[in-house]
């Protein structure tokens, strides 16, 4: 079976992003995937710098965090917008994750990984610009990035007020993007 980790660069408590990745997340279940989702506020470290990871070594919660991704097969990624980029929170965490510790193979949390990668925003690109820049980060990394991404524009407007998705064509877009990494990791461990 494999193992996905899914994850927003979102903070936010009632972020739409959060929302979209457990859709896309529920489409690889569904396809068989084991999936694990977790939220990046949970895992708090410092503003990585070369000279404090020198000093102290590497952060309890940034070492949970890579232990993590290596754990896993493939990623599912959603990500605001912040002009034109990604959050801090999730470079932070990438940047963390980076980093060598022990006899790991260098990159050990990025290398020969998959992803899949999506965005959501109340505007109307919803979020389109940061996917190039996610892809590019990712892609750099070692992660195989799938060519399919979708972007949620008006994401406030395609969830009601208890959080449900009420846009089918949307909902379908995410979950088939969720099995779709499922089967390409398949394929891949196959």
């Amino acid at each position: 079976m494999v193992k996905i980790l899914a994850f927003s660069g979102s903070g936010r408590k009632d972020s739409v992003n959060k929302k979209v990745v457990a859709i896309a997340a529920k489409g690889a279940q569904e396809a068989g995937a084991e999936v694990t989702i977790i939220n990046l506020e949970d895992f708090v470290m410092p503003i990585f710098n070369e000279d404090l990871e020198a000093e102290q070594g590497m952060p309890a919660a940034a070492q949970a965090f890579k232990e993590l991704m290596i754990s896993h097969d493939g990623f599912l990624i959603s990500s605001p917008e912040y002009n034109s980029s990604y959050s801090s929170l999730f470079k932070n965490a990438i940047d963390w994750a980076s980093r060598k510790t022990g006899d790991e193979k260098p990159m050990a949390a990025y290398r020969g990984k998959t992803a899949a990668i999506m965005a959501a925003s109340p505007g109307g690109l919803g979020g389109m610009r940061v996917l190039v820049v996610l892809r590019m980060l990712m892609e750099n990394l070692g992660t195989m990035v799938l060519p399919n991404q979708k972007a949620v524009s008006g994401a406030f407007a395609v969830f009601d007020a208890d959080g449900n998705i009420s846009d089918a064509k949307t909902e379908k877009a995410l979950m088939s993007l969720g099995k779709e990494l499922a089967e390409t990791l398949s394929k891949l461990k196959g």
